[in-house]
């Protein structure tokens, strides 16, 4: 066996790491042994090239045996699956048939569906619409109502002032006379 190291150089490695002689030698032939160890055990799993030429050998004997089964089942079952393949084809077809029937009628049920929902939807829009142009109306006219209300107020309340401010302009220049 050859060993793909320099053991001697190895040893002189170890010897100028701090390690004795003996102490490098016996690193060195424990490596070299477990070494050999495991090219034994790669040895063991690995074929040579005779054994690999039969192995093949048995293996296209096999093939060959089992393509002449494979023509043999071919010609006599392969008719019968071929039918059997066929009436399945038909029964496919069929069914995708019948499923597609089902979408279409699926599919125009939900545009129904779905046009009655937009009319109700607008329906009803149109329902909020109006009930909301109710509520302005009345909104403005109550603002109205209410800005009518308090300019009368507040012409009264001027109206008031302005008696009162006379009054009290009166009553001034009545006293304003007395003393004078």
């Amino acid at each position: 066996r050859r060993l793909y190291f320099d053991t001697h150089a190895l040893v002189c490695l170890l010897e100028a790491n701090g390690f004795t002689t003996q102490q490098s030698e016996v690193i060195v032939s424990a490596l070299v042994k477990i070494m050999n160890t495991n090219l034994d055990m790669v040895y063991k799993d690995m074929v040579t090239k005779v054994q690999q030429e039969i192995a093949l050998q048995q293996v296209m004997s096999h093939i060959g045996g089992v393509k002449k089964d494979m023509i043999i089942l071919e010609k006599s079952e392969f008719s019968a699956l071929r039918s059997e393949n066929e009436k399945i084809k038909l029964e496919l077809q069929q069914i995708k048939k019948q499923v597609m029937d089902e979408i279409t009628k699926v599919r125009a049920d939900n545009k129904l569906n779905l046009n009655l929902e937009k009319s109700r939807v607008k329906e009803l829009h149109a329902q909020q619409d109006r009930a909301l142009t109710q509520t302005d109306r009345k909104i403005d006219t109550e603002v109205a109502d209410l800005k009518t209300m308090l300019e009368s107020h507040k012409l009264d309340n001027i109206k008031y002032l302005a008696g009162s401010v006379f009054t009290c302009l009166t009553v001034a220049l009545g006293f304003y006379r007395l003393w004078i």
